[in-house]
Formats: C-alpha cells, sequence, structure tokens
C-alpha cells in the first residue's frame, strides 16, 4: 500500500545514498527541475502561498476517489526542490491522510530542518500549512 510514510522511508534512503548535504542540495534542486510547470494562469493570487519569501504557486487538484493532487511552481530554484519534496509525499493520497501527515517531523527525517535559512523553514511550514488546510476542507 503506497502511503505517506511509505513515500517518506523511499526519499530518507535516497537522502543517505547522497552522503553530505551538498549533494542532496543539489538533488533537491534536481527533483524541482523535473516539477511540471504551471500555466500563466495558474500564477493567480488565489494559488500564492502566504509566508514564503519566494513566489510560491501551489494548485490543489481533489479527485473523485477521494485522493488530492497537488501542483506547485516557484521562481526560487531550492523552494522550487522543496515543493517537489512535499508534493512527492502527499500528492495523490486521501485528504485525511494528508491532514494527519506531520511534515515537520518529515523534514527532520530528511535532516532539511537544520540546513535551510529560517527564511526558507518558514516558507515550507507556510506551504505544508497550505496544503494541510486544503486537505482539510476535502476531508469529509
Amino acid at each position: 500500500m503506497d502511503v505517506i510514510e511509505d513515500r517518506l522511508s523511499e526519499l530518507a534512503e535516497e537522502f543517505d545514498l547522497l552522503g553530505d548535504w551538498e549533494e542532496r542540495y543539489r538533488y533537491v534542486i534536481e527533483l524541482g527541475r523535473e516539477l511540471a510547470p504551471l500555466a500563466d494562469a495558474e500564477r493567480n493570487d488565489a494559488n500564492k502561498v502566504r509566508g514564503c519569501a519566494s513566489q510560491v504557486w501551489l494548485v490543489t487538484e481533489p479527485q473523485a476517489d477521494g485522493t488530492v493532487g497537488f501542483r506547485g511552481d516557484s521562481d526560487a530554484h531550492i523552494v522550487r526542490g522543496l515543493i517537489a519534496v512535499l508534493l512527492r509525499l502527499v500528492s495523490g493520497r486521501p485528504a485525511r491522510e494528508i491532514v494527519a501527515f506531520d511534515s515537520k517531523a518529515a523534514f527532520e527525517r530528511l535532516g532539511l530542518a537544520g540546513h535551510l535559512s529560517a527564511q526558507r523553514s518558514n516558507g515550507l511550514a507556510a506551504m505544508a500549512a497550505r496544503i494541510k488546510r486544503d486537505a482539510e476542507a476535502l476531508a469529509v
């Protein structure tokens, strides 16, 4: 069964293989490059994530089967990578599972928490909070 915890374990293993933080940082940026770009029309005020120093947009797409898809983008490479990490964990999962997910603990497990500036950590927390809020609204 594909659950967020399984995805987190897989990602943690990938990070462990990378060794030092510089390699992990490059990997996060590479993950961001793989994100599908948002359409210009999706880069609007309604999709903008508040609390991020960079420009960040998040599109929430509820699915008929109760899962929630997310797409996101940023104007900053590392932030785009952090979005990719977050979306890899939660996108396509049931809303209730997303609501129960502890993103802060996940980023600590990946070793990201201690290697991000306060500004990036706050932005990451804002993205995770927005995802949780959107999932809560859909978890019926």
